[in-house]
């Protein structure tokens, strides 16, 4: 044990001093010791083996971290934010300017209070002061020397509802301005202190997370199967290493791991020593922040988890009236990185959702209340004319999360005539404001004939086939709905399915069939004294009959439908009418004729904001240019009518074959080779059969003129 010095009166005692020596010695011990507690520190904890695809945010946090600037890696749990820190405070260049002073606490792993995190701090820097209950003891040694300190799991100190959290987030906030140390903090949460370098720990890229998962799973059978899983898995990192390692322990081969993910999804995701995704997420969901939000936080989290796109932020207020702080609930949920923000929606990534969707739909309230409003809010009427017309595009954004809220719901209560109702509602908003073909098609055709509403969805699905250019299958689904119609003696619906039929049948060419199925549907609404009816028959037939040059008789009709429809009518149906009497003008080589009526449909649309009804008469106002060898003119319409093609790539795929011909027509045969190429492509994806041959035909010429051969697909 070391004596202690006191001073004496008496010069011949043992133990007397020279105070100036003493004073020297003090000093030398002092640098010693400090020399001495720099080597005490505790060391890092080794660099992870399995990692890759972060150089990137590596060289920026080493960058970062040189110049002393305090850095946040921010993220969802198991998103490798701790691997990232580690494989830093191993850099060789961080290690070159640190040396031994690179520090890291692990936050998770003491008591939450300022007492217990300086003791730790002190321990760790090896700073050598015993349980300071301040930082003041700890300045000097702290200011003496460059350190990179990495505080791990700092969720768990810096949640603003936690033990202590003020007191804790001063000491972080003093720590990251010491111009001598880099503070660099792995959290969660984002409540950090000011100053902070945010730096966001993204997903890995397919590539990395399969070197990922091949670096445990010890295995030559490399198989898509696995791709399609991580691909299921977001990337998450965590979930990836977990996936590899149950597989490994258990020698499952890559076809057993497709039966258990597919059987168990991320309930498989339980290593042999209890290592788990559900205890990450369940550890975000324990946090004192996470239970402030209230008893309603963990089924609305549930509610995100639900739908693929999560919840539209503009919608939240809407569709949970019953939960008075929505928006307060998603951002405290973004805080906590359990969801994020993208595009205008609150979702979370794939092994969440996994997680925290509800079991049994139909027993959680808060999701089905979520689906009554959405059922509500798509049984308005729409039409252009209408002002709830504009409104009831909100589908555009959110088709994805209505096609699987009743994909589960026509599963899991297919009995309810009330889904069925709202499913062939969806169709119709579809067939509105965004042409794509559907997952529901399949359960529709499977329900009895005698189902209530199979014929109306069987309608609308039809309609769907018809605006990606499938008039094959527009026609076979006509037909079964009017066989239905007809059995149950609905004269209204079988004349409005007569005038879809008929409009299929002019596309396939078969104008014959056409004629007669628009004749019988006109006799229906002129027994039923329906005037919009007629008007919509009228259109369809004298379409029919221009397609079957029989132009005096398709001018008769459209003319009659105009004169049945009155200035403050059904404008679409107007709109409708004139530009199928410009298009019966334009083949009679009327040209004044058939630009008047074209641009009074124009003006219309625009008036509408009707963007089918813009597409189509832009369209025919491009042709009508075409054959007068006005190209430029073309041009021009076909690019008005691409700039209202946004929802739906069926009308895109048109406008390029439009654009085609034009370029053919000019003798730019590289351009149209090209466009047609294009629009190819865009109709093969959606099985719009006639439109490839079209395309294939304007191949084939451009191939004659430019004597160069086409792929034996393509012929």
């Amino acid at each position: 044990m070391t004596p202690v010095l006191q001073s004496s009166h008496n010069d011949d005692s043992p133990w007397s001093i020279d105070w100036n020596l003493v004073s020297n010695i003090n000093w030398q011990l002092v640098h010693h010791l400090t020399s001495e507690c720099s080597t005490l520190g505790e060391s890092p904890p080794p660099p992870p083996r399995t990692f890759f695809g972060r150089d990137e945010l590596i060289e920026k946090t080493v960058d970062l971290a040189e110049g002393l600037d305090p850095i946040a890696l921010l993220g969802a749990g198991g998103i490798g934010k701790t691997s990232i820190a580690l494989a830093v405070l191993h850099h060789d260049r961080i290690k070159q300017r640190f040396g031994d002073d690179r520090r890291f606490i692990r936050c998770d792993q003491f008591p939450t209070s300022r007492v217990h995190l300086l003791r730790r701090l002190s321990i760790v820097t090896g700073a050598g002061i015993e349980n300071p209950e301040e930082l003041t003891p700890l300045r000097t040694f702290l200011s003496s020397r460059k350190m990179l300190i990495v505080l791990d799991n700092a969720e768990s100190i810096l949640d603003p509802r936690g033990t202590d959290a003020q007191e804790i987030y001063a000491v972080v906030e003093e720590l990251s301005r010491f111009d001598n140390i880099c503070i660099c903090i792995t959290s969660r949460i984002s409540t950090i202190p000011p100053g902070f370098e945010h730096l966001d720990v993204p997903t890995l890229s397919i590539e990395a997370a399969l070197k990922t998962f091949y670096r445990i799973y010890n295995s030559n059978d490399r198989s898509n199967v696995v791709d399609g899983i991580l691909e299921q898995l977001d990337f998450h990192p965590l979930s990836i290493t977990l996936l590899a390692t149950v597989a490994q322990e258990n020698k499952w081969s890559t076809s057993r791991l497709a039966r258990e993910w597919e059987e168990g999804r991320t309930s498989v995701l339980q290593t042999q020593h209890s290592n788990s995704l559900a205890a990450a997420i369940e550890l975000s969901l324990a946090s004192p922040m996470f239970q402030e939000l209230g008893p309603s936080a963990r089924e609305f989290l549930g509610v995100i988890a639900f739908f693929p796109q999560g919840v539209s932020e503009d919608n939240a207020d809407w569709f949970f009236p019953a939960i008075s702080n929505a928006t307060n609930l998603l951002d405290g949920f973004c805080i906590l990185s359990l969801t994020h923000r993208s595009n205008g929606f609150v979702t979370m990534l794939a092994p969440l959702r996994d997680h925290l969707r509800p079991e049994d739909p139909k027993s959680a309230p808060l999701l089905c209340a979520t689906r009554d409003h959405y059922f509500s809010r798509m049984s308005v009427a729409i039409n252009p004319d209408n002002p709830s017309f504009r409104e009831s595009q909100w589908i555009i954004l959110e088709d994805v999360n209505v096609e699987h809220l009743l994909d589960v719901f026509t599963t899991i209560d297919a009995t309810s005539d009330g889904v069925w109702d709202a499913c062939a509602d969806f169709l119709r908003h579809l067939n509105w404001h965004k042409h794509r073909l559907t997952i529901l098609g399949s359960k529709i055709e499977g329900l009895p004939d005698d189902h209530c509403s199979k014929p109306n969805c069987l309608s609308q699905l039809s309609e769907l086939s018809s605006a990606v250019g499938d008039y094959v299958e527009q026609q076979r689904l006509l037909t079964h709905t009017l066989k239905l119609w007809r059995e149950r003696g609905e004269d209204n619906q079988v004349a409005l399915i007569l005038v879809s039929l008929s409009d299929a049948n002019r596309l396939l060419d078969l104008p014959k069939e056409g004629i007669e199925q628009a004749k019988e549907a006109l006799g229906i609404y002129e027994r039923l004294g329906d005037t919009w009816g007629q008007v919509d028959c009228l259109i369809g037939l004298a379409y029919i009959l221009h397609h079957d040059q029989q132009l005096d008789a398709a001018e008769e009709a459209a003319s009659r439908s105009i004169g049945l429809v009155s200035e403050k009518g059904n404008q679409t149906l107007v709109c409708g009418s004139h530009r199928v009497l410009g298009e019966i003008y334009e083949s009679k080589g009327e040209t004044e004729k058939a630009i008047h009526h074209f641009e009074i449909a124009l003006g219309i649309a625009s008036s509408l904001n009707w963007h089918n009804g813009l597409f189509s008469v832009h369209c025919s106002l491009a042709w009508l240019f075409l054959g007068q060898g006005r190209f430029d003119d073309a041009h021009a319409h076909v690019k008005q009518a691409k700039s209202h093609t946004d929802h739906s790539a069926y009308q895109l795929g048109r406008a390029m074959e439009l654009q085609a011909h034009i370029w053919y027509r000019q003798r730019k045969f590289e351009e149209a080779k090209s466009e047609a190429l294009c629009a190819i492509d865009v109709h093969e994806k959606l099985g719009a059969a006639k439109d490839v041959e079209v395309c294939k035909k304007i191949l084939r010429e451009v191939q004659k003129e430019l004597n160069t051969p086409l792929s034996c697909k393509l012929l």
